[in-house]
């Protein structure tokens, strides 16, 4: 049987991470980070697949944790999760290297589809 593919979630709220967490708990491995240095470290840690990662964060945004996710790991898959409809952002972030965006509040289909999208 195949192992279970590994997603990280980066939101520094626990609502959104616990939303994450029914959408996708029975399909993934998941590994949950309050702010961009825990985003660093699960990478660092872990063999992570795809990544969903908030924009608006303290301390650390979600761009400036984007750059270094992609420094640790240049192929890795980060969708970027944004409750703010800014193309701006989103056309930045895919620049960066993210792979896909998704809009808060999360439809639960869409999420599920853009994340199995970039795990296979």
């Amino acid at each position: 049987m195949d192992a279970k593919k590994k997603i990280l979630i980066c939101d520094d709220e626990e609502g959104i991470r616990e939303s994450l967490k029914l959408i996708l708990e029975n399909d993934y491995d998941l590994v949950f980070a309050q702010n961009g240095d825990e985003a660093i470290q699960g990478m660092r840690t872990n063999r992570i697949d795809v990544t969903i990662l908030d924009i608006k964060m303290p301390k650390k945004d979600g761009l400036e944790t984007l750059k270094e996710l992609m420094r640790i790991n240049p192929s890795s898959k980060v969708i970027i999760a944004t409750g703010y409809k800014s193309v701006d952002i989103a056309k930045e972030a895919m620049n960066i290297g993210a792979v896909d965006y998704v809009v808060k509040p999360f439809d639960r289909d869409k999420i599920r589809t853009v994340v199995q999208k970039h795990s296979s």
